[in-house]
């Protein structure tokens, strides 16, 4: 999997893909990231990738043609690319909600480009012609893009075969099945009276499966219920919850 990262600020992408689990997959040769600098490509005197609205307003905003010359680089105009294998992304509040699922059919991608901007937005040229998909992180003002893009990245790459030493861990943590994972405990099994679930530590593994799955919904429902999609959900799931909502 290959992740371009066309922005004005490569060097915020080497610490944090410097430690663990990412650091692994690029040295297992998984996973190539590479940010691209975009003022090499504003063939002007001062490379200049940003300019003033038409029509007045305030802050400046990020130019068309160093944005178009960066994704001609590397192959990556909208009417060229392989939509099977590839995807252009400009990042942006306007964008789809990232979430799990996203995360899923990105993994699946043998490239992924993503466009980081700054300033007050895009040309909007950028985002009707250049550009597959529009993606956000949230519901919040950021300085920039570069954020959202390790962000992607990080929960991308988690998912690429390989790169878990564990292959079900992927699979077991919040989100992955659409709900939130289950209470964990570790050593000691008593903390200053603070008492591991005795079921955890029964050695029964259909009880403990049951625990975990009735804790995983008791807590979706409980902080997140509006992630719960009961066309999603077992017969068992349905009952469990029917049970919980009763206890609520």
């Amino acid at each position: 999997m290959i992740f371009d990262i066309i922005t004005l600020f490569p060097s915020m992408f080497q610490s944090p893909f410097n430690e663990s689990i990412i650091k692994r997959a690029i040295d297992n040769g998984i996973v190539t990231i590479n940010p691209i600098q975009l003022r090499d490509f504003a063939h002007d005197k001062h490379s200049v990738t940003d300019d003033a609205p038409f029509g007045g307003g305030s802050g400046m905003v990020m130019k068309v043609e160093p944005i178009v010359n960066a994704l001609k680089s590397i192959n990556a105009l909208k009417g060229e690319i392989d939509r099977e294998r590839e995807e252009v992304i400009l990042l942006t509040p306007q964008g789809e909600r990232f979430s799990q699922k996203i995360a899923h059919e990105l993994a699946k991608k043998e490239r992924v480009v993503m466009v980081a901007g700054r300033y007050e937005g895009f040309d909007e040229r950028v985002r009707e012609n250049y550009v597959t998909r529009e993606l956000s992180i949230g519901d919040f003002v950021m300085t920039g893009g570069e954020i959202a893009a390790m962000v992607i990245i990080d929960a991308v790459t988690r998912l690429i075969e390989g790169v878990l030493g564990n292959e079900e861990s992927s699979v077991e943590e919040s989100h992955a099945n659409g709900l939130l994972e289950y209470a964990q405990y570790t050593r000691p099994a008593d903390f200053m009276g603070h008492k591991v679930p005795d079921v955890l530590i029964s050695g029964d593994h259909k009880k403990i499966d049951e625990h975990r799955r009735r804790d995983s919904l008791k807590r979706t429902l409980a902080k997140r219920p509006d992630l719960i999609n009961k066309n999603k959900l077992s017969k068992e799931a349905l009952e469990m919850l029917d049970r919980l909502s009763e206890e609520e």
